[in-house]
């Protein structure tokens, strides 16, 4: 499950299963895997979605676009707090911990999605 991204200087490899969210900046993407790391890439990130989705067409999907702003891999979901506005995403195996402000009512939706995709 990986993308590539090429530009005339340099390639950028995905690996999906490591990526625990994106971020929207204009016409960039900003990509923040589990080990730390962190990519930018010159794609949208109405233009990242797609990609990913016909990368996993047919497969689960992990992925959900919560608002403008972010894609997140739903693996990582640590918290969701709608009361104060906040997501926690943690892989687990290191002292990453990403906190994104999102609108009370992304993170309800959210929040149902989770709750009726998990047994």
């Amino acid at each position: 499950m990986e993308l590539f991204f090429s530009t005339r200087d340099e390639l950028i490899k995905i690996n999906l299963r490591h990526v625990i969210f994106c971020e929207a900046d204009d016409n960039y993407s900003h990509v923040y895997f589990s080990n730390g790391v962190k990519a930018t890439l010159l794609c949208t990130l109405s233009n990242l979605e797609q990609l990913i989705d016909e990368k996993l067409k047919g497969k689960a999907q992990p992925f959900v676009r919560i608002g403008k702003r972010y894609i997140v891999n739903t693996t990582y979901i640590f918290q969701i707090n709608t009361l104060r506005k906040k997501l926690l995403l943690t892989s687990f195996y290191g002292p990453q911990l990403y906190t994104l402000s999102v609108s009370k009512e992304a993170l309800k939706k959210l929040k149902d999605l989770y709750l009726t995709n998990k047994p």
